[in-house]
């Protein structure tokens, strides 16, 4: 049992998790949701993506090790879910939710690419196939000054790398997420970002035991407005920064360009670790919304990982590195 874990408790039952919440409580949240979540209880499948492994998933789920790295309440599985980020799918809070079943996740497959000895396109089965599955708990800070708390189900992202072996010239690693240009998602017909959207990590970031590969949440398959079938879960750093809906997978030498960064860098760094000390220039990151909460609370240094990753930007200026 890590040293992180905290008492079951603290975990929402399954049976509560499935509970409507008033989305009052969430301000942003407008009528649209309440009707989109609506169809959510009645149980539609439009929200949720189903794995090519569904079996094996699903008895991976259940044999799941709790690896809890959060000390906070969980949010319930309603904010999780109908609260997103999720640009390929709109630019609205609540776009991703309502549009999810325009994310087509079976079949899907990710291409492995650059300075590595074994690289090659596996179809997500044979991808997630050598993996168990843990939980972690993990806060979510976006770097719109709004938090969440998620328990998040899948494998270190060094486990992943690793199959690949890649060489000592590989220093970044790349991500990008799914785009067709002959059938774009919804908010990909849009020119907010030159899609497809990208990201990328140093690679000791990447190999860090703290980043993770999340195919699911709250035990279940990660739903498409979470980025299903995979998407990345780095928690000291800003949530842009956690790529969805992964098909790409790339080594270089050179640190990558990364979506957000490139339309417009003052604002949103490469590494933009979480900061309180650093604003954005439009508002202040020492303190955050926590969703489902009234007062807002002071925001932590890595999110509240600094003992875990601070040893990464030893003698980096992190006001200048943001």
């Amino acid at each position: 049992m890590s040293r992180f874990c905290l008492k079951e408790s603290f975990v929402t039952s399954e049976t509560d998790y499935y509970r409507r919440r008033d989305f009052m409580r969430l301000g942003a949240v407008n009528a649209l949701a309440l009707g989109a979540a609506s169809a959510g209880m009645l149980g539609l499948s439009s929200s949720v993506t189903a794995s090519p492994a569904s079996p094996d998933f699903i008895r991976k789920a259940k044999a799941a090790k709790k690896t809890i790295v959060a000390d906070d309440k969980l949010n319930d599985f309603d904010d999780i879910t109908q609260y997103n980020n999720f640009y390929e799918l709109g630019t609205s809070k609540t776009d991703p939710y309502k549009n999810a079943s325009a994310l087509i996740t079976d079949p899907w497959s990710v291409s492995v690419e650059g300075l590595c000895a074994k690289p090659g396109k596996l179809t997500l089965e044979d991808l997630l196939k050598p993996h168990d599955f843990e939980e972690r708990i993990y806060r979510l800070r976006c770097v719109e000054a709004w938090s969440m708390v998620i328990p998040w189900m899948g494998f270190p992202l060094a486990d992943l790398l690793k199959r690949f072996e890649p060489s000592t010239d590989a220093k970044y690693v790349a991500f990008e997420t799914l785009y067709d240009k002959g059938r774009p998602l919804p908010g990909q017909r849009g020119r907010s970002i030159r899609w497809p959207y990208r990201e990328g990590l140093r690679m000791d970031e990447a190999m860090n035991p703290l980043t993770f590969m999340a195919v699911g949440l709250y035990g279940k398959v990660l739903p498409n407005q979470n980025g299903a079938p995979l998407r990345l879960v780095v928690p000291w750093k800003y949530g842009f920064k956690s790529i969805k809906s992964i098909v790409k997978i790339k080594f270089v030498s050179e640190q990558p360009e990364t979506s957000w960064n490139q339309l417009q860098s003052r604002e949103y760094g490469f590494y933009s670790n979480v900061n309180p000390a650093v604003n954005h220039p439009r508002w202040s990151q020492a303190r955050e919304r926590r969703i489902g909460e009234l007062r807002k609370r002071r925001t932590l240094m890595f999110n509240g990982y600094e003992k875990e990753v601070a040893g990464l930007y030893k003698g980096m200026d992190l006001q200048r590195y943001f």
